[in-house]
């Protein structure tokens, strides 16, 4: 049987559906500490970006690994255009974050919450 290529056969993912079916094009797949490492790293840019101290890190009996800080952890107001908690955006949606604006965060490298929207699909692909 042969199958027809054309519009019909284009499949667009949205949300985080692309990291679920394909996470190896968003993180090392070979090696799943990867995406802890990734949130510590926004830790690390917190106390890098000020004051702020990363505390610990614990890596519990059941492989769950807790960060402690004191950054400033994420806005949970409504965002004006997209109408839901900033902190949804953050861990739900690709290629958002308050990182892109150098004017709130000069110095702090990654984006926001990389490892974060990562581990979400993930954990329950």
């Amino acid at each position: 049987m042969t199958q027809t290529y054309n519009a019909d056969a284009i499949e667009v993912l949205t949300g985080l559906e692309p990291v679920r079916r394909r996470p190896g094009m968003y993180t090392d797949t070979t090696r799943p500490n990867h995406l802890g490492q990734e949130v510590i790293d926004n830790s690390v840019d917190e106390a890098l970006g000020g004051s702020r101290k990363t505390r610990g890190c614990i890596l519990h009996a059941d492989q769950s690994l807790e960060v402690i800080d004191d950054g400033r952890g994420m806005p949970v107001d409504i965002h004006p255009e997209e109408g839901v908690p900033a902190v949804e955006l953050i861990l739900c949606r690709l290629h958002a974050g308050g990182k892109f604006l150098t004017k709130i965060t000069s110095s702090l490298a990654a984006c926001m919450a990389w490892g974060f929207r990562w581990l979400t699909p993930c954990r329950s692909a």
